[in-house]
């Protein structure tokens, strides 16, 4: 569950919470990159997983992540939701292409 001051979380069924990674904002050689030309980010930490979905028998079905991984997700992919000022995902885990090792 993702814990904030004032209210807690918890995704439901398949779901899955992700917090934004930023990339670099300069490259190697020292450009700064504007905000207006940065990537929507593809990478992120999980903060909270669902339980899992239902099979056709009524089955709960494991999540394959799991809090602190960091994954590469869906370009437009999921819900963006604000919680105490900082940018949350809410995603399907179906729409997470990746964990990053």
């Amino acid at each position: 569950m993702a814990a904030t001051k004032s209210k807690t979380i918890k995704p439901l069924a398949d779901y899955v919470l992700i917090e934004p990674v930023e990339k670099e904002t300069t490259t190697p050689s020292g450009i700064v990159i504007p905000d207006t030309v940065k990537e929507k980010p593809q990478e992120g930490r999980v903060v909270a997983v669902g339980p899992g979905r239902l099979n056709e028998k009524g089955e709960r079905v494991t999540m394959e992540v799991k809090v602190k991984d960091v994954v590469m997700y869906k370009k437009w992919g999921g819900t963006e939701i604000k919680v105490e000022g900082k940018d949350i995902l809410l995603v399907k885990e179906e729409d997470i292409l990746a964990i990053v090792k």
